[in-house]
């Protein structure tokens, strides 16, 4: 850039230019002092200049973290997000799932991770005006078999679900046709899926979406404890894999996990379990969490914990452990023939 755009006195840009500083941002190379040296300018002159070319370049006033959030409508692609198809989880997660990061939902079995997994595998289907992105999803299994026949039931019922979506909107989309169904029984077989595979589906935009049900199945099963630092690489290979997919194509993955139960330091620092805290936590360790952008709990009460409750009361519980966009909270849910619903709101913890 030239050095006469800036708003200076013309000595201080004769003496700048006599230094043989052809450019602003070369200015912006050396120190007040050294500036001093090559120019002969005064300490209040280099100020000045340093001050001239330093707002020059950038081009504005800078603007804070709140003003951005003050001015997300002006940014609506920063702010988009993937709905679960329920007004009530979309309220706890801001929205729904980020397009960039990896969400992880771990849980106990029988907890609902794969059923939610599925419904976003046909919520992503939805043009963006209803919550979608309008592409289908991969889905990535690594120890049962593709839930199929819950996935046609979910389809059948999906007017009943998104009763907000006009009828002829729904009948349109080809539900069963836009889902890619992986089997990865090793960590190697998963990470050359991830690799080769879905990156292709992704660039072509014919998914959106990938799902991990599990990402803890291949790492437990394929590596014992003295196997820890060879664990740790493939992890974080994964992560890595994942997270440069995420955002080069501005695609949501959601990683399911398994849980272990927590030691007993760390049962004491949790303190007494709640209702909905029985002291375990997601399986894989702090390598694997450092991978995530979101991490959510799955939790289904026991039998003598839903009898303490009302009748009716529902029995699952859904917890925001962490988010750098949400604060720790949680709401119940039911799984009904037509998908996952949102419940009334749990206490934030």
């Amino acid at each position: 850039m030239d050095l006469d755009q800036l708003d200076l006195n013309p000595r201080i840009i004769a003496a700048v230019k006599k230094a043989r500083l052809k450019a602003v941002k070369e200015v912006l190379h050396f120190s007040g002092a050294d500036l001093q040296r090559l120019t002969g300018l005064s300490s209040p002159d280099v100020q000045h200049l340093l001050t001239a070319a330093s707002s020059h370049l950038r081009g504005g006033p800078i603007l804070t973290a709140l003003h951005l959030y003050q001015q997300r409508e002006r940014f609506p692609a920063q702010h988009q997000r993937l709905s679960l198809g329920c007004p009530i989880l979309d309220g706890l997660l801001g929205g729904g799932l980020p397009l960039e990061g990896i969400t992880e939902l771990a849980g106990r079995s029988s907890a609902g991770k794969t059923q939610l997994a599925l419904q976003l595998c046909l919520a992503v289907q939805f043009p963006p005006q209803h919550g979608g992105l309008e592409a289908g999803a991969v889905y990535i299994c690594t120890e049962d078999a593709f839930p199929s026949r819950r996935l046609q039931q979910l389809m059948q019922q999906q007017q009943r679900l998104r009763a907000d979506v006009p009828q002829d909107v729904v009948q349109s989309i080809r539900f069963g046709s836009q889902i890619f169904v992986e089997h990865a029984a090793d960590a190697d077989t998963l990470l050359e899926c991830v690799s080769t595979k879905v990156p292709i589906l992704l660039s072509r935009g014919m998914a959106r979406l990938v799902v991990v049900d599990s990402v803890a199945g291949p790492f437990r099963c394929e590596f014992d404890g003295q196997a820890s630092a060879t664990r740790a690489r493939h992890l974080q290979s994964l992560g890595a894999t994942l997270r440069r997919l995420s955002s080069t194509f501005r695609s949501p993955v959601l990683c399911i996990n398994q849980v272990t139960e927590a030691v007993e330091e760390q049962r004491v620092a949790l303190g007494p379990p709640g209702p909905w805290d029985e002291h375990i936590s997601p399986a894989l360790g702090i390598t694997w969490a450092n991978q995530l952008l979101v991490r959510l709990m799955a939790h289904r009460l026991r039998e003598e914990e839903a009898a303490q409750g009302p009748p009716g009361h529902p029995a699952r519980i859904l917890r925001v452990l962490s988010a750098p966009h949400l604060p720790p909270s949680s709401c119940f849910y039911t799984i009904e023939v037509e998908g996952v619903r949102g419940a009334l709101r749990a206490e934030s913890c």
